[in-house]
């Protein structure tokens, strides 16, 4: 009599053949009911995320980088490292489709350099994680002080802050983070809409000279920065898609990640668009005297409006920062 031949693992299927609920993981191994499922993120869900993972702080300081390169060239670099990112998390993404086993970047370093690749990467996505996440803190504790008129010492909201994004972030999935990104991405598109509304109706931005003559923007649609800001401005925009890192995880623990691809697409070109239509409107009313972060770019009152809306999804962002990197292999 044959010997009957072992169903095929998930890893050794053809990642068109891979089924829909997965009920084993070559990282997490058995997929079961009683034990934390890590992958539990959908296709929504999925975009959510990787959507969260980049609009936050990073669209607050584009207006300000377009002041230093000019609104065409801003616009031009802005769609440039766009590009660069989404082919870069589409290589993730295929990557991980063709290596099973592989969870976060130190994984793919030791596929690729062996044990000495392992450690440089774990130790920079470590580093990078960290200090992302103590952005995010910052974010926060600023924040807070706008919302509370500097009602207690800013270490004081930088440690409410850490407390906050390291209490949610022990929470084990990422499925189970998702509804805090739901929670977080509308609050801080609110803040910013907000912001954008106000200084387009507003006879000047909070930081221009009050004078009896009407305002008009000084807006450049070429700068002429220097190389130090021009880095600087450049770098601005790059923070702006911080969050690419962190697709890793989010691919590892989609149920199908075969949807990853669409999703990717979906999340790019609504973070480009938002973070277009936001920077060029912002700064075409504002100008030079745009503040940074943006949100401070419409007076007090707006100030702390849209703090409030925002600060939400800055304590989410610090959380999927921090959820990101200490993650166990």
């Amino acid at each position: 009599m044959a010997v009957s031949e072992l169903p095929p693992t998930e890893d050794e299927l053809d990642p068109k053949q891979l089924p829909d609920e997965p009920t084993h993981d070559v990282v997490f191994g058995e997929i079961t009911e009683d034990g934390p499922n890590y992958r539990n993120v959908g296709f929504m869900g999925t975009i959510i995320l990787m959507m969260k993972t980049q609009i936050g702080l990073g669209v607050l300081s584009i207006p300000t980088a377009l002041d230093s390169l000019g609104m065409i060239p801003g616009v031009i670099c802005l769609c440039i490292i766009a590009c660069i990112c989404t082919w870069s998390n589409y290589i993730i993404g295929t990557f991980k489709l063709n290596h099973r086993e592989v969870y976060g970047i130190d994984d793919a370093g030791a596929l690729m350099f062996g044990p000495a690749g392992r450690g440089v990467l774990s130790v920079a996505f470590c580093l990078y994680w960290v200090f992302v996440s103590g952005s995010g803190i910052l974010g926060v504790s600023i924040g807070f002080n706008a919302v509370s008129t500097h009602g207690a010492c800013t270490a004081v909201f930088s440690a409410v802050a850490a407390i906050l994004g390291f209490t949610l972030s022990s929470v084990r999935t990422l499925g189970r983070i998702t509804w805090l990104a739901w929670v977080g991405l509308p609050c801080i598109l609110t803040a910013i809409m907000i912001v954008t509304i106000a200084v387009g109706i507003q006879d000047r931005p909070a930081a221009a000279p009050k004078t009896d003559t009407p305002w008009v923007s000084d807006y450049k649609l070429v700068g002429n920065p220097s190389f130090t800001e021009g880095i600087t401005a450049v770098c601005s925009l790059v923070f702006a898609f911080s969050g690419t890192p962190g697709f890793f995880a989010i691919a590892s623990e989609m149920r199908d990640p075969r949807k990853y691809t669409p999703a990717l697409l979906v999340c790019q070109a609504g973070v480009t668009a938002i973070y277009m239509v936001i920077g060029c409107v912002v700064y075409y009313y504002c100008g030079t005297y745009v503040s940074s972060p943006a949100l401070g770019s419409a007076g007090g009152n707006i100030k702390k409006i849209a703090y409030g809306f925002a600060l939400p999804g800055l304590i989410v962002t610090t959380t999927i920062c921090s959820h990101v990197s200490p993650k166990p292999e």
